[in-house]
């Protein structure tokens, strides 16, 4: 079976800070559709203060298991794009991208560095027909009483 696939680059930012423990920070800020193949990051500005990179290359799949994290960053008021991403030889490199909340969350728990930046506009509808087409929320089950209190009112002495 196919998956549905996005191709993505992701811009990340580099900004020097002034702080006694830490000097400088890095973030996902962006990600726009691409249909490119890997390729070294490319600088698109730099100062001495800050610095922005195009990472190009990377492709989100789409996983029935995680159709509910799909509908939940859907149901957000927005929508967004889930950026894991690790410090190799001092810079910022995106390893992962998600559109599932769950799998965002998963990565957090493992003290991954996982940015949150706006899911693309054309993306949108695409996933919203395969959460239609792969979700169905749980239902609700009774829950079954053991025969030890069945026939039990709790009102009498």
């Amino acid at each position: 079976m196919q998956h549905p696939r996005f191709s993505a680059a992701v811009l990340m930012e580099w900004t020097r800070i002034n702080d006694r423990w830490q000097s400088e920070k890095w973030e996902a800020i962006g990600v726009i559709e691409d249909e490119g193949t890997p390729t070294t990051p490319t600088v698109l500005m730099k100062d001495q203060f800050r610095a922005r990179w195009l990472h190009s290359g990377y492709a989100l799949t789409l996983y029935r298991d995680e159709a509910e994290g799909y509908y939940l960053n859907l149901a957000a008021p927005q929508p967004f794009v889930f950026v894991m991403w690790r410090l190799e030889d001092g810079m910022a490199r995106p390893s992962i991208l998600t559109l599932s909340y769950n799998e965002a969350a998963r990565m957090m728990d493992a003290d991954e560095h996982v940015d949150g930046v706006p899911m693309p506009e054309q993306w949108r509808e695409p996933l919203a027909a395969f959460v239609a087409l792969h979700y169905r929320p749980e239902t609700k089950k009774e829950r079954a009483r053991p025969p030890s209190f069945k026939g039990a009112r709790r009102d009498e002495p």
